[in-house]
């Protein structure tokens, strides 16, 4: 409830309605329209309190602060994302590769040396020495 949460703060619950009012913090509802403050909200309302009166923020301040953390995450998350499908691209080019390699050696012929039979005879080159 709002006064329990205000406490834990340590602030005043007509505090705790302005931040709702500016969207920086967002309770649940009772079905009989109470505000329910969860350990997270509570986190929450200290993290302004620490950046309004320790880093002397205004709310427009605290506003782009979370907005900014919460775009950070959001980048975060996204290159979690891009490593997870790079990794799982460079594993099937792998075996890409590996498949590639292993259907190359069947096709490789060795390199045997001409036989002698190709090269000329001694017969010939020393007739070629002879007419220099």
């Amino acid at each position: 409830m709002i006064s329990v949460a205000a406490e834990l703060a340590g602030m005043h619950p007509q505090t705790l309605r302005i931040y709702e009012a500016r969207g920086l913090i967002t309770p649940k509802r009772s079905p009989k329209n109470t505000r329910l403050y969860s350990a997270d909200d509570v986190d929450r309302l200290r993290r302004i309190q620490e950046l309004t009166t320790e880093l002397g923020m205004n709310l427009a301040g605290v506003e782009k602060v979370f907005e900014l953390e919460e775009e950070m995450e959001r980048m975060r998350r996204r290159t979690r994302a891009l490593e997870r499908q790079a990794a799982k691209v460079q594993q099937e080019l792998r075996a890409e590769i590996e498949r590639v390699r292993r259907s190359m050696k069947n096709e490789l012929v060795l390199y045997e040396p001409p036989s002698g039979s190709l090269l000329p005879s001694e017969v010939s080159v020393r007739i070629r020495r002879r007419s220099r």
